[in-house]
């Protein structure tokens, strides 16, 4: 129900809003700040999406939980979008994304409602040691027998 409600909602408010605008400045200038918003909006999205890839790979780096960075990632696509579509509620919205007080704001938000589970792989020593011993490879094995055994006989298709 919420996802309808924006579906029907968010149309409604960029109408009125272009109505209000329009009305206010001419059809030329609202057309103009659309385009303009879409411009600078991409040449932001570009450098924060930058920043956040560097980000992203340095918790893969570090071993550390990329949780936090991936969501400011995906705000950032997600703003790239609204500040894609035209008007002016969502180019706010947008730009808004953009601004990283308000997408750690948003991923604390997320986080209250959102089980985020963590997998690891050995114990924290091994962890550690890796992250100080960068040629060391901690791992396990098991020693296969080389010698098929077979499980049924043979079928009487071939000669051995």
């Amino acid at each position: 129900m919420p996802l309808f409600l924006a579906f029907l909602l968010v149309p409604l408010i960029e109408i009125g809003l272009f109505i209000q605008v329009g009305g206010l400045i001419g059809l030329w200038p609202t057309l103009g700040i659309v385009v303009l918003t879409a411009l600078v909006g991409t040449a932001l999205v570009r450098s924060q999406g930058a920043l956040a890839m560097g980000q992203i790979r340095r918790s893969f780096s570090e071993l550390d939980d990329p949780s936090e960075p991936l969501a400011h990632g995906a705000m950032i696509l997600f703003s790239g979008a609204l500040l894609l579509t035209p008007g002016f509620f969502t180019d706010a919205v947008g730009f808004a994304l953009l601004v990283p007080g308000v997408r750690r704001w948003a991923f604390s938000q997320a986080k209250k409602r959102i089980n985020i589970q963590t997998v690891s792989f050995g114990s924290s020593t091994t962890h550690t040691r890796a992250r100080s011993e960068p040629n060391t490879i901690d791992g396990d094995y098991v020693e296969v027998d080389p010698v098929k055994k077979p499980t049924h006989g043979t079928s009487g298709w071939t000669k051995h």
